[in-house]
């Protein structure tokens, strides 16, 4: 029997094992979106109409406080599916959160009648649906952890190494870094002018230069010796 051909499922581990008629099904039954950056997905208050498995991108989720304080939950990144449309279109619920397209995004939208007809027919489309919101739920667990019990600077020295590209440049604004950590832009300006006192960093408008990263992998790693 000739292997089935690769098709977008095989960028999903999970959704490899699929029988060829449920893999013919899912590919019938969605299809690829392209979005801009900047793009928002979905907001508070939509319904969660398509669960969206990322192909290239990276989707931002936030939510906003009624005071007006942006507070970031996670990045979708490809290869991942969006835990919280996952959610709602388990409980029929709106969104209660932002997504948006921090790059270009290439996406499959896979609507709720193919999810609800899979996730009915294949135990293995359940693992992974499950899966993927159980991983999510435990970092989201990890950052309330780390809002309530760990120091600003070590959550900022840790944050700034994650977004740092290959060049060790970050870029973005002190308001959307205190965004990413959920606290005041004041925090992350006094944070940062610390750092770069420490030869740690080098700032400009829009952008902070990782000049001592070896600092700042200390002060992070310094969060598993609480």
């Amino acid at each position: 029997m000739a292997a089935a051909p690769e098709t977008w499922i095989d960028r999903f581990k999970g959704l490899a094992r699929l029988p060829q008629d449920l893999r013919q099904a899912l590919v019938d039954g969605s299809q690829v979106v392209e979005v801009p950056a900047g793009t928002q997905i979905f907001a508070p208050g939509q319904s969660a109409d398509n669960l969206l498995l990322l192909l290239d991108g990276t989707v931002r989720v936030q939510q906003k406080s009624e005071t007006g304080r942006e507070v970031f939950l996670y990045r979708v990144h490809a290869g991942e599916s969006c835990v919280l449309t996952t959610a709602c279109m388990l409980a029929f619920e709106d969104y209660s959160a932002d997504g948006i397209a921090e790059t270009d995004v290439r996406a499959v939208a896979i609507p709720r009648a193919t999810f609800d007809d899979l996730a009915g027919r294949s135990a293995v489309f359940r693992e992974f649906i499950f899966k993927a919101y159980s991983r999510r739920i435990t970092d989201l667990f990890t950052l309330i952890d780390d809002i309530v019990f760990q120091r600003m600077d070590v959550r900022l020295a840790a944050r700034l190494l994650e977004l740092a590209d290959g060049t060790d440049t970050v870029n973005a604004t002190h308001q959307v870094l205190s965004t990413e950590l959920g606290t005041a832009r004041e925090v992350i300006s006094r944070t940062l002018s610390e750092f770069q006192r420490r030869g740690w960093v080098e700032q400009e408008r829009g952008k902070v230069h990782l000049v001592g990263r070896p600092g700042l992998e200390r002060l992070a790693r310094s969060a598993g010796e609480r």
